[in-house]
């Protein structure tokens, strides 16, 4: 895992990640605290938070395979993370919802 190209993709976050990153950096003073594009085994993140163990995966164009993206679930699920899979239109349109989505998830046990 490269965390260069951890750092890369930082860098080139898509509008509807970007607009996301705002909103949970807010969410700090709740006591959540999300990195993002963080490495977990061979697969990178779109946003985690390690305690409570919150995995966010915005999916746009790159999420085409859900075969793929079930893979990546089971994986960050053995791991003890609990995934949100949030679509670009839902972040775009309706992002006090999906923030209340990632509030209500912090206190349930990772599925």
């Amino acid at each position: 895992m490269s965390i260069q190209r951890a750092r890369d993709l930082r860098k080139t976050m898509p509008p509807a990640e970007a607009a996301l990153w705002n909103a949970l950096r807010a969410l700090k003073s709740t006591g959540l605290h999300f990195r993002r594009q963080v490495p977990l085994g061979r697969y990178y993140a779109d946003f985690a938070s390690h305690h409570p163990r919150i995995v966010i995966e915005v999916d746009g164009w790159t999420h085409s395979s859900p075969a793929y993206d079930a893979e990546r679930n089971a994986f960050m699920q053995a791991e003890g993370y609990r995934v949100l899979r949030v679509t670009n239109e839902d972040v775009l349109r309706n992002l006090e919802g999906v923030v209340r989505l990632i509030l209500n998830a912090r206190g349930q046990e990772p599925a």
